[in-house]
């Protein structure tokens, strides 16, 4: 079985995009990732791309062609839909392709073009991810449904809407730099408490923004790494996926997320590593209290002690597990199908050494990410490592 490394990377700067398309980003970001390869669009044997709401937002099904086409390649492509985790899938589906032996070049990841509709059809767009017949239908939005974990949490382990804060202010900081992130701006513990309250005990900033933008990741075999000379010394070296009932009133604990431990512990197996030989993460923190859940199911935390790692400083970046150093979905920025790419993109950079925080982790040799869709019914984990 082959390895795959990471040949190249691209992203767009998320936030809003005024006038242009999904084609038109996910080209932009398909070409950037290729030239930081140097690989030809011709080498590319599959598109693998993620979106999840572009039906609703630009009423455009069938992207696979489209974005093919955009990113000026002459293979096949798929899209994958698994709602926020859906460029998760699509990373996992490429690794597993390449390993088999069934392609050596592909291209991975995704877009999402949220900003040109109102705050209300982004809302309902989104909690389509949701049971519809079980949850939809009662006015449940994500808003409300990861509020209702945060209380799970609290009732069942303690912590507090300031313990949230810290997560919000942490990633803030982290995306001062980053040129991709939506927000590149501090705010402070105080701000995110006086914050507008959006669903108990969630308020303003414990959400993650309304998203445009895209991700790309030029995957190859080590073969053709070699054979090609090419600079990749970042591997995806583990992968899991792991799922969990749709709807929260099926779920024997709405303050755990057995999904995302499903997919860690198979990412970890795959990698032959543990939770104690990551160095950095990347987690989808789509609210503050999603990240919590994240650090304790992905085995860096005991259950219970995550809420407090931010205010501990033990996530932050001088802290012994730096988490979201690109900003996190709460200030980089959302685009739901693109996310789970972006991730891989920001972990290589850190990894790679050419990220603006790359000084917060310069010994780091092994990353995490950590992908969800909806309330972590589906989840996607990715270990990368320094290979050489």
């Amino acid at each position: 079985m082959t390895g795959v490394r990471v040949a190249g990377v691209g992203l767009t700067p998320f936030g809003a995009h005024e006038g242009r398309t999904g084609r038109d980003l996910f080209a932009e970001a398909a070409l950037a990732a290729l030239a930081d390869a140097g690989v030809d669009g011709d080498d590319v044997e599959h598109l693998n791309y993620g979106n999840f709401m572009g039906a609703l937002a630009e009423r455009q099904g069938h992207q696979a062609p489209v974005m093919t086409e955009a990113a000026g390649l002459r293979c096949a492509g798929t899209r994958y839909e698994e709602a926020c985790a859906s460029a998760g899938v699509a990373v996992r589906e490429a690794v597993r392709a390449i390993r088999s032996g069934e392609n050596d070049v592909m291209l991975a990841g995704g877009m999402e073009r949220m900003t040109n509709l109102s705050t209300a059809e982004v809302t309902e767009s989104l909690a389509v991810a949701a049971d519809e017949l079980f949850e939809v239908r009662a006015g449940v939005t994500f808003p409300g449904a990861y509020a209702l974990m945060a209380r799970a949490y609290f009732d069942e382990y303690g912590g507090s809407r300031e313990d949230l804060a810290h997560v919000a202010a942490k990633n803030h900081a982290n995306a001062v730099n980053n040129e991709y992130a939506q927000y590149q701006r501090e705010i402070t513990v105080e701000q995110a408490l006086d914050s507008p309250e959006v669903a108990s005990p969630l308020h303003l900033f414990d959400a993650c923004p309304i998203t445009d933008g895209a991700s790309a990741l030029v995957l190859v075999s080590e073969e053709f790494a070699a054979d090609h000379d090419l600079d990749a010394p970042v591997a995806i070296t583990g992968t899991g996926q792991g799922g969990d009932r749709a709807a929260l009133q099926d779920r024997a604990d709405m303050a755990r997320t057995p999904a995302a431990t499903d997919a860690a512990e198979e990412a970890y197996a795959d990698a032959g590593i543990t939770s104690d030989e990551v160095a950095v993460a990347e987690v989808h923190d789509c609210f503050t209290i999603a990240e919590v859940m994240a650090l304790e199911s992905l085995g860096f935390f005991e259950p219970g002690e995550g809420v407090g790692a931010a205010r501990r400083g033990d996530t932050t970046r001088d802290g012994d597990l730096p988490v979201n150093l690109s900003g996190g979905l709460k200030a980089k920025g959302h685009p739901v199908g693109a996310t789970g790419g972006s991730q891989i993109a920001e972990m290589t950079r850190l990894l790679r050494g050419d990220h603006p925080n790359s000084d917060a982790v310069a010994d780091a040799t092994v990353g995490l990410t950590h992908n969800a869709g909806g309330t972590v019914a589906s989840a996607v984990v990715h270990v990368l490592e320094v290979a050489e």
